[in-house]
C-alpha cells in the first residue's frame, strides 16, 4: 500500500542500517528540550500517539508500547510465581512500573531511573502510557545513578528488570550492560529472584548487540533465556533476554499460565497469555544458532 498525502512536516528519522532508515513522522512536539544527561522530547506522532524519544531514539508510544512493556515485565513474573520485591532500572514512561503493579501480592516496586527530568516529563505528558502508576503507594522512586543504587541496596529482590536505553558507547548506559554489572545484580537476587533485560533489536541484520547481551549474561547465570517481542514502531522484532541462577522452566500448556495470570493479577493484557508467551520464547534458529556461536569462539578462545 503507497500513500500519496503526506500530514507530517517533521521527523524523527532513525539509522536502522547503514542502507537503512526509518522516519517517524510528527504532528505535535509537547516538549524538546536537553536534560543533563540526554537530549528528550515528547512528541505526538499520528497513528501511534504520543512518544518518548531521547538522543533521536525512539523509546515508546501510546499505539504499541504494550508489545514490548508485557513483555518485559511478565515473564520474569511468571517464572517467579509470587513477586513481592520488584527492582526497574530505568523506565522513565512509568509504562514498567505500571506493569509490575498488575501482580496482586506486589509490595514494593521501585524504579531507578537516572534522569529526573525525563521521569518528570513523562509524568506530565505521558499519562496515556503510565495511566497513574506514579502515584501508587507501592512505588518508591529514586533518581540516581542504577550502579550506585545496586552498590548500596541492601534488599534481596524478587525480579529485577532492566529497562535502560540502549548501551550507546559513552552514553549513560554503556556500564550497566557489563559482565560486571550483571555480576553485581546477581548479589542482590532473591533466592528464586529473576533478572529481565531489555537487549536491542533481533533481526537477521542486527542481531549483534542481543547477541553480545545473552551470552554476557550466560557468564554470570547459570540459566538464561533469549526470547522476542515484536514491535512495529521498533520496526524490528525486540529481544530481552532471561536470567536466573534457577532452572527457568516453561509450562508446556498455555493454560497453566493463563491460570497464573487469572489468579495472581490484574489481568488486564494487551499482549500475554499462555499461547503469546510460549511463542515468544520460541527463539527463531538464526538467532539461537548465532548466540552459539559466538559462545563458543568466545570458549575457544579463553582454552587457547
Amino acid at each position: 500500500m503507497s500513500y500519496n498525502q503526506i500530514n507530517s512536516d517533521i521527523w524523527v528519522t532513525e539509522h536502522i542500517s547503514p542502507y537503512d532508515i526509518f522516519h517517524h513522522g510528527i504532528t505535535k512536539v509537547f516538549i524538546h528540550r536537553q536534560t543533563k544527561f540526554q537530549n528528550m522530547a515528547i512528541v505526538e506522532s499520528g497513528p501511534n500517539g504520543k512518544a518518548l524519544v531521547l538522543d533521536g531514539k525512539w523509546q515508546s508510544c501510546v499505539g504499541d508500547e504494550f508489545t514490548y512493556h508485557e513483555p518485559l515485565v511478565h515473564p520474569a513474573c511468571i517464572f517467579h510465581g509470587d513477586p513481592k520485591n520488584i527492582l526497574i532500572l530505568g523506565g522513565g514512561e512509568g509504562a514498567t512500573i505500571r506493569e509490575a503493579l498488575k501482580w496482586n501480592n506486589l509490595e514494593n516496586v521501585t524504579m531507578v531511573d537516572l534522569d529526573g527530568e525525563v521521569v518528570e516529563a513523562c509524568k506530565e505528558h505521558l499519562g496515556e502510557i503510565h495511566q497513574g502508576a506514579f502515584d501508587d503507594h507501592r512505588l518508591h522512586l529514586h533518581i540516581i545513578d542504577a550502579f550506585e543504587f545496586i552498590e548500596k541496596t541492601d534488599m534481596l529482590w524478587d525480579v529485577v528488570i532492566s529497562d535502560l536505553s540502549d548501551p550507546v558507547e559513552g552514553g549513560p548506559s554503556s556500564k550497566l550492560f557489563t559482565k560486571d554489572f550483571f555480576e553485581r545484580i546477581k548479589k542482590i537476587l532473591s533466592s528464586q529472584g529473576i533478572f529481565t533485560v531489555q537487549a536491542g533489536p533481533t533481526g537477521p541484520m542486527e542481531l549483534e548487540l542481543h547477541v553480545r547481551l545473552i551470552n554476557t549474561l550466560r557468564t554470570v547465570f547459570p540459566y538464561t533465556h533469549s526470547y522476542t517481542s515484536y514491535t512495529p514502531s521498533f520496526v524490528s522484532p525486540w529481544g530481552f533476554g532471561i536470567a536466573s541462577n534457577n532452572l527457568i522452566t516453561l509450562p508446556i500448556n498455555p493454560k497453566d499460565i493463563d491460570t497464573v495470570l487469572i489468579k495472581k493479577t490484574t489481568a488486564n493484557f494487551k499482549m500475554i497469555d499462555g499461547v503469546s508467551l510460549l511463542g515468544m520464547f520460541s527463539t527463531p534458529k538464526f538467532l539461537r544458532d548465532a548466540i552459539a556461536d559466538q559462545f563458543d569462539k568466545s570458549l575457544c578462545q579463553k582454552l587457547h
